[in-house]
């Protein structure tokens, strides 16, 4: 009896065994996998252009699951790409009931919101999103355009700057976009365009019509930014001989381009590039981390926020440190976007966090370029 017993009590061991470790793999029943299926069949029509057959899979995942977040955004993004912005808006609304802190969802209704022309309402929902991810890029830009287009034109160049430091290709799409077209003859507007011009001059591009090529700036706007840039000491004017005659381009000035680096292009359409970082720059920018370090071990926020621009600006360090060692950039972008919007406190408590950082970024500096030196 007693062996009996034992051997009873051994089963029900690994039975209990055996029910716990199904209990860890995920039930995904019938209707899971269906509604993921529809899901993922929407999809697929949205990317073949095909908005009706998306919509319609997204309902039928929202039947089965009339909580299913993603489906009532994609939804909504297919009603809008079919110009029906009102029903976005109430597919973002049934998204946002489900999950309030969803900031795509907030940035796509304030989307639909300025093709109604209602910027009021596209901005709050932009700033929802913001507070939601400060380091939303698109938030940051979207909200840019409608404050520029409400008149607001400080505000939306206050935006717009923000939006660059998270991504600098938000810089390129802001001289094309015709919503800043009220904050072009704007100081600040007239800066972000010399930092795309230069940045394209850096690449090789050194021609007026090549920078308006590339660019897709006005050819004005392109001359009156290379004559800036001239006046400021950055560029210099020169002169090659052609087919036609004398043909005039441009190069940054030897001080200059030692601190940022230049684009060598070569090849018979200029396809192939090498990119030099000048070992002098190197050293300019591990010093500045230096006294990064420095800054925050005292806790002096404002010393921290100037070194952090120095290396993020591309006026300064922020073109070297973009080509050369990008995942670094973003950090230290991110780090000062953190620092601008809660100061003080934020340094305190993350002193250590931020000096291991720093030292991580200096160890890789140290190690030289990523890529090789153009030849002459």
């Amino acid at each position: 009896m007693g062996r009996f017993f034992g051997k009873g009590n051994s089963s029900s061991k690994k039975d209990e065994e055996a029910r716990s470790e199904r209990e860890q793999v995920p039930n995904y029943s019938d209707a899971e996998f269906q509604k993921r299926d529809l899901f993922k069949k929407g999809q697929n029509y949205m990317s073949n252009d095909k908005m009706l057959d998306a919509v319609r899979c997204f309902e039928l995942a929202l039947r089965i699951d009339p909580k299913y977040v993603d489906a009532w955004v994609k939804k909504g993004y297919a009603h809008f790409h079919m110009s029906e912005y009102t029903v976005a808006i109430s597919s973002y609304d049934r998204a946002l009931e489900v999950d309030v802190n969803n900031a795509e969802a907030w940035n796509l209704k304030g989307l639909a919101y300025y093709k109604l022309k209602n910027h009021e309402k596209a901005i709050e929902c932009c700033e929802k999103a913001i507070d939601i991810d400060p380091n939303d890029g698109m938030a940051w830009y979207n909200r840019a355009c409608y404050l520029t287009l409400s008149g607001k034109v400080d505000e939306g160049l206050e935006s717009l700057k923000r939006s660059i430091e998270i991504d600098i290709a938000n810089a390129r799409k802001a001289v094309k976009d015709r919503d800043f077209e009220n904050a072009r003859a704007e100081e600040g507007f007239r800066r972000i365009i010399e930092v795309v011009v230069l940045e394209s001059i850096r690449q090789g591009y050194d021609y007026v019509g090549k920078i308006v090529w590339l660019t897709g700036i006005d050819k004005i706007e392109v001359e009156d930014a290379i004559m800036r840039l001239t006046m400021k000491g950055l560029l210099t004017k020169r002169e090659k001989r052609n087919i036609t005659g004398m043909e005039e381009y441009y190069e940054i000035t030897r001080d200059i381009a030692a601190k940022i680096g230049v684009t060598k292009r070569v090849g018979l359409f200029g396809k192939e590039k090498q990119v030099s970082a000048p070992v002098q720059q190197l050293k300019d920018i591990s010093e500045v981390l230096g006294k990064a370090k420095e800054a925050v071990e005292h806790g002096d926020l404002e010393a921290t926020k100037q070194c952090f621009d120095e290396l993020i600006s591309p006026a300064k360090h922020g073109s070297a440190m973009i080509e050369q060692f990008f995942e670094e950039h973003r950090d230290l972008r991110l780090a000062q976007i953190k620092l601008r919007d809660r100061g003080q406190e934020y340094l305190n408590a993350n002193k250590a966090a931020m000096i291991d950082m720093i030292g991580r970024i200096d160890m890789k500096v140290r190690q030289g370029p990523v890529t090789k030196p153009a030849k002459d």
